[in-house]
């Protein structure tokens, strides 16, 4: 009886822990793929266009009061640190229009694209926003950061600093 429990917890915690995961998503450790990306503040990229240097994804939505809140600290960071890394954003939104008003809000000047299908979405696995990604510069996702961050606070640069395993 004992041996029948066992099985039975090992079965659905495996069941639960592959419930979580979005279909075809990116787990911490696997390399992205060369997705494409629709401009939105820019021309439409390929991701791979952000390889050789360390990579922030932020994925969005207009509608996302917390997206909004962090966008000013994500473009802190860039300004103080563009040399050493990117950063994008990836808005999960409908229409463009929605996005850009959102943008005008937020004044930040990283390139941000759109994920109109959602594609880029599921591979990232952003079942909730903000969605933060750390990527390295071959493309390895380090580290997903869920819900809205200080980015530019001495503890998230330091945090940041240990994943990428550099000086900020």
């Amino acid at each position: 009886m004992k041996n029948l429990f066992i099985l039975l917890f090992v079965l659905l915690t495996s069941l639960t822990t592959l419930a979580s995961a979005t279909p075809g998503e990116v787990s911490e450790g696997s390399v992205l793929p060369n997705a494409p990306m629709q401009g939105l503040t820019g021309r439409s990229e390929f991701l791979s266009r952000y390889l050789g240097k360390p990579l922030i994804i932020n994925v969005w939505a207009s509608y996302c009061g917390p997206c909004l809140a962090e966008m000013g600290s994500l473009e802190r960071l860039w300004q103080r640190y563009d040399d050493r890394l990117n950063v994008i954003g990836i808005s999960i939104d409908d229409y463009p229009e929605r996005a850009e008003v959102f943008l005008a809000k937020a004044g930040t000047t990283f390139p941000h694209y759109i994920d109109k299908q959602l594609m880029l979405e599921s591979m990232l696995g952003a079942k909730t926003i903000p969605l933060t990604l750390l990527i390295d510069a071959e493309g390895r996702v380090l580290r997903k950061v869920r819900g809205a961050q200080q980015w530019d606070s001495p503890e998230v640069i330091e945090t940041i600093a240990q994943v990428y395993k550099f000086d900020l």
